[in-house]
């Protein structure tokens, strides 16, 4: 089966409700006890919002560093 691949306009704001499929209960149980809990006051949304935003944020330091190298060894 082939899978689509489809771009998004991006939009400031827009908002869209998000399905997580195949997240044990364990995994997700210990991400609100550990992290929502203490840190976000139990708002998952913004914990997981976060989340995310920390981890576009790593890989475009990730990327910089990498095509820096890279280019140095040329």
């Amino acid at each position: 089966m082939k899978k689509k691949t489809t771009l998004l306009a991006v939009e400031n704001n827009l908002l869209v409700d998000l399905t997580f499929h195949g997240v044990s209960v364990s995994l997700l149980s210990e991400f609100a006890e550990k992290i929502v809990r203490p840190y976000y006051s139990g708002n998952l949304n913004t914990a997981i919002q976060d989340l995310i935003h920390k981890t576009l944020a790593e890989q475009e330091f990730f990327l910089s560093h990498t095509t820096h190298v890279k280019r140095e060894e040329s």
